[in-house]
């Protein structure tokens, strides 16, 4: 922790230019040798540019952590979930209207979008003052400096690659920009992809095994390169490099941590709490965004605040129709089941699973023992595993005080959406001990695990018509969370899918990882099984645009068909008082802000089809195989 303390301090202040002045005095007119925190002297050590890689990772945990953080956005924009705050006009859920270029792209009672454009830049400049300064520091020997180099270069490809899948072609960006510049122009996303899988060999290559809580790792640069190769077809380096990031970093499989003797807790309680985050005995972790409690520039994950149904807001009432909640206990009270604050956090409903997620992939027969589904009660929790706790009803003696809730068969849509749905307690619960009000706490989180890599060996095989293989690595994954093996006739794209979602609820990216799936259909041309062996092109894989592009019809791309077959709410009719849940199928990509278009004012950055602006659009530009596109060119 305190490694990480240092990290943090120096990755905030190594690199600022500090000049001194003294009134009154001409002394500062006098040449004075460069501060320390020049960044000619600051990144002419390989810990100067080790701290600079700090800013990159620090940059990643803002994605994960706050209120209405960024990757709700991603998990909303998919089949498992829609926004749930229902009490105001804005948020995502008439895509229609909330996702166009110049609506409100980055707040959090609206939707993230634009987060990720500007922060992925954000990291993206970090990583190329590294990579552009790395022959002015002086190393020890060429692991060293290799080791920095692949570190960058896999910071500056996480970003492009969630940038390509996102916003499909973008500017790229591989060197330092010291000066303003206005002439940006858009990259071909296909050559963008191509220099991600070069750069991320030379990173898995050098980047060491064993690192720092939040620091880049050799496992991390491999799943990377394992989806970079996938989106470029070539599935078998994607097989090679998993299999063996999975024989260095095993599944947890027994129970660890002090949680193994806590009651009503099991396996994945173990795996997802804190304590498992930080202990360095736990090999599935390949790499972590973190926040330490009293840590300085911490920040708190604020799960149960999002992933929480909203039960304090007044609207859960008893049968009688007397107010059945609060946040303070009665009293007297010693149940600890009576405090729904600290059992379940204080929500506020932001993401509401859809049916599919919270219901549909629990089969009664295959998930029954999962320990990650709604069988499981110690691992999922209803509205109905809540108690009336409200003070006034014990003062009042009612009879419904210390009962579980029941559903009020007049409850509005509002309050339906909001605060009557079943979530994964296991998966975010983030005790908040230094808080009245617990709405997650400081933790480090998962952005890759070694189960991830299990799905995406299994979805590789897929693509090699192997079932059988695909069956085994899924099996890895189901088998350790007590779910029944499937068979290779079993597997599908659906399957593989289904799978994810148990497993990866509030860490993938999952509409990125669907329109990276959606690509790949459309390239292969693969008939999709799930869909009756429809098959994909790229050609209008955003849909036809022009006017009136808010098309809602089947057979464009496999992410639109994945998301209205599954969800329960989009373009199903589902509406409340401020809005109905639409999408079409240009929203497979996302609009690029109009503010970064309409300040690039000697460059062209191409809008997406199906939103305002496209129609000035020019052919991307190709990223070369050799040299740079902003740099030194290759002689």
């Amino acid at each position: 922790m305190k490694t990480y303390k240092k990290l943090l301090y120096i990755g905030l202040f190594g690199t600022a230019s500090i000049t001194l002045m003294e009134s009154c005095s001409k002394d500062w007119l006098k040449p004075q040798p460069l501060s320390f925190y020049a960044p000619e002297v600051a990144l002419s050590t390989p810990e100067g540019l080790y701290s600079a890689l700090t800013a990159c990772e620090r940059n990643m945990r803002h994605e994960f952590f706050g209120d209405g953080a960024p990757i709700l956005t991603e998990i909303i924009q998919s089949d498992v979930a829609v926004e749930g705050t229902t009490d105001k006009a804005g948020p995502q859920m008439n895509m229609d209207i909330a996702l166009l270029p110049d609506a409100q792209l980055n707040h959090e009672n609206n939707t993230r979008v634009g987060w990720y454009w500007y922060e992925s830049y954000k990291g993206i400049k970090y990583a190329n003052t590294v990579i552009s300064r790395i022959d002015n520091a002086t190393f020890k020997d060429d692991a060293e400096k290799n080791a920095i180099l692949g570190a960058a270069y896999f910071q500056r490809a996480y970003r492009y690659y969630k940038l390509v899948h996102q916003f499909g072609d973008v500017p790229f960006l591989d060197w330092e920009i010291n000066e303003p510049k206005y002439d940006f122009y858009s990259y071909d996303r296909w050559s963008i992809l191509k220099r991600l899988k070069k750069d991320l060999e030379f990173a898995y290559q050098w980047v060491p095994e064993i690192v720092d809580r939040g620091r880049t790792s050799k496992a991390a640069c491999g799943i990377l390169l394992m989806k970079v190769a996938m989106a470029l077809e070539d599935f078998d380096l994607a097989i090679k490099v998993g299999n063996e990031v999975v024989a260095k970093h095993p599944l947890m499989r027994n129970r660890f941590t002090v949680n193994q003797n806590r009651p009503n807790t099991n396996l994945m309680f173990d795996l997802h709490s804190v304590e498992a985050k930080l202990d360095m005995s736990n090999t599935e972790g390949l790499m972590y965004v973190v926040a330490y409690p009293e840590a300085e520039g911490s920040a708190k994950i604020e799960t149960m605040r999002n992933a929480v149904p909203f039960w304090n807001n007044g609207n859960i009432k008893t049968p009688d129709g007397q107010t059945g909640t609060n946040i303070n206990l009665a009293p007297g009270e010693t149940d600890p089941s009576m405090d729904l604050n600290k059992s379940y956090g204080r929500g506020i409903g932001r993401l509401r699973p859809t049916w599919y997620f919270s219901n549909s992939i629990w089969r009664a027969d295959k998930e029954k023992n999962d320990l990650r589904g709604i069988h499981n009660m110690n691992s999922w929790k209803r509205m109905e595993d809540l108690k009336y706790n409200s003070p006034d009803l014990k003062a009042k003696g009612s009879q419904w005080y210390g009962k579980n809730f029941v559903k009020s068969p007049s409850m509005s849509p509002e309050d339906t959406i909001r605060l009557w749905f079943s979530w994964p307690h296991y998966k975010v619960f983030v005790p908040d001990p230094l808080s009245s009000t617990w709405t997650g706490g400081e933790t480090p989180w998962y952005v890759y695990r070694s189960a991830e890599v299990y799905l995406l060996l299994a979805e590789s095989y897929y693509w090699k018509n192997q079932p059988g293989m695909a069956a085994t690595a899924l099996n890895e994954v189901r088998t350790r969370a007590g779910a029944t093996p499937l068979q290779a006739g079993e597997v599908n794209i659906g399957e593989i899918l289904d799978e994810r979602a148990r497993e990866l609820y509030y860490e993938e990216n999952r509409h990125l990882e669907l329109v990276r799936i959606s690509y790949t259909y459309a390239k292969t041309r693969k008939p999709c099984e799930i869909f009756g062996g429809r098959v994909y092109n790229l050609e209008n894989i955003s849909g036809p645009g022009g006017t009136n592009s808010n098309i809602k019809q089947t057979g464009v791309n496999f992410w639109y068909d994945r998301v209205v077959s599954k969800s329960n709410f989009y373009n199903k009719g589902v509406k409340h008082k401020w809005a109905e849940y639409k999408i079409s199928v240009h929203h497979i990509l996302w609009p690029v802000p109009a503010s970064a278009i309409n300040t690039n004012l000697k460059g062209i950055i191409n809008q997406n089809i199906g939103y305002p602006g496209a129609e000035r659009n020019e052919k991307p530009l190709i990223v070369p195989d050799e040299g740079t596109v902003l740099g030194p060119k290759a002689e």
